[in-house]
């Protein structure tokens, strides 16, 4: 955000407000400190730090085990990703239409998978639709509540990024002849996308997040992977910390790559 911007948000704090912020500053990063000393001590005193309950993550069959608990993390990320971007891309086009009944289904679809936790729509394809003689493998029994969930939340950020695009635009391109479905495909969406882009990497990591939910339908994933290899090391502590080191690593990637993606595009608009 800008200066001006947060300046109009907020009062800029005087000398006095500046040493306050300090102090709690300081104080913050002491307390979290002093909490995460005690949590290290604690682990000491309960033997939790001995290097040999430690180095059982470094064979190569425990390595490998949950490589693919990580190669099932990525499929699955990325299948709910492949099918939810496009079709939330749909559902934003449906509630910016002309349409009455096209906005209707476009909000009711939206509205309601983003009131509702994905947990329960996993629970639903897991017990509730078999109870009808429909099932699923386990892969799309994740997959697909991803899917669900994501498309409504991806259709509500590409429905920003429309709006976000200049009304100039509009009216460049029905000054060219072109039709609204013309310019909305040639010169509206192209500069959405470019707009929405940090906000869908983003996206990418709530997706990562959600396949935990993968330990529901029992599929090998990350998560249910590191919870299998908790019953064979019980090492629930250490087995859990590796496996929440390698969703931290992940997601700094993604969240660095939409950050380096947003600062380009600025310094573009600041250019151009």
């Amino acid at each position: 955000m800008s200066t001006t911007a947060t300046q109009v948000l907020f009062d800029a704090p005087g000398p006095k407000g500046r040493r306050r912020i300090l102090l709690l500053s300081i104080l913050s990063v002491l307390a979290i400190a002093g909490l995460l000393a005690a949590g290290l001590w604690q682990f000491h005193t309960n033997g939790q730090l001995d290097p040999d309950r430690w180095v059982v993550y470094l064979r190569a069959d425990y390595l490998a085990f949950l490589g693919q608990g990580l190669w099932g993390t990525l499929k699955v990320t990325a299948a709910a990703a492949v099918v939810a971007f496009p079709f939330g891309l749909l559902l934003a086009l449906a509630r910016l239409s002309r349409s009455s009944l096209l906005r209707a289904i476009a909000i009711t679809w939206i509205e309601f998978f983003r009131g509702i936790p994905m947990l329960l729509v996993v629970y639903a394809f897991l017990l509730a639709l078999p109870a009808f003689g429909v099932t699923f493998p386990r892969f799309w029994m994740l997959v697909i509540p991803m899917i669900l969930v994501s498309s409504a939340a991806t259709a509500e950020v590409f429905r920003a990024g429309i709006k976000a695009v200049d009304r100039g635009q509009h009216e460049a391109a029905a000054a060219i002849g072109l039709s609204r479905r013309d310019a909305m495909a040639s010169v509206v969406l192209p500069q959405a996308v470019r707009l929405v882009l940090p906000s869908l990497i983003l996206a990418l990591v709530t997706l990562l997040k959600d396949s935990t939910l993968g330990y529901v339908v029992s599929y090998n994933e990350l998560q249910f992977q590191g919870k299998t290899l908790v019953s064979i090391t019980r090492y629930l502590v250490q087995t859990y910390l590796v496996v929440s080191v390698i969703y931290i690593v992940i997601n700094l990637l993604l969240t660095r790559i939409a950050l380096a993606l947003d600062a380009r595009m600025k310094a573009r608009a600041v250019a151009s």
